[in-house]
């Protein structure tokens, strides 16, 4: 039994290692983390409701998803294929597009949520 929860805590462990690593490697992922800090922020302000906070917290955690394995992706890429080859370009490609997708759904999620919150309080001051 001790084993069991030894292995469990060296998975997490591992998955926080991996999670730190892309934070302090990878730009696009800190500017994924200023956005999610930045929606919070207007959340709150804003009181969105329960189901707008899930649907925040999702996105958020799809793109920041999505990037980690944009980043894994590109990092075996660049061990298996380190000189230049189109299928390896293409592979990154695919990986970017993928975080691409991602983004612009959450931006389109997140326009949704707010926009209709800053008209109610744009109409306040007019």
């Amino acid at each position: 039994m001790r084993t069991y929860f030894i292995k469990r805590y060296n998975s997490f462990k591992f998955a926080f290692r991996g999670i730190s690593s892309a934070v302090r490697s990878e730009p696009h992922v800190r500017l994924h983390l200023l956005s999610v800090v930045l929606v919070v922020i207007a959340g709150f302000a804003l009181g969105v409701t329960k189901t707008e906070w899930c649907l925040l917290i999702g996105c958020a955690g799809l793109v920041i998803t999505a990037e980690v394995f944009n980043t894994a992706i590109e990092t075996l890429t660049n061990l298996v294929s380190p000189d230049w080859h189109h299928l390896a370009g293409k592979t990154k490609d695919l990986a970017a597009g993928a975080v691409l997708v991602a983004s612009v759904t959450a931006a389109v999620v997140g326009a949704i949520i707010f926009i209709p919150y800053l008209i109610a309080l744009a109409a306040l001051y007019v």
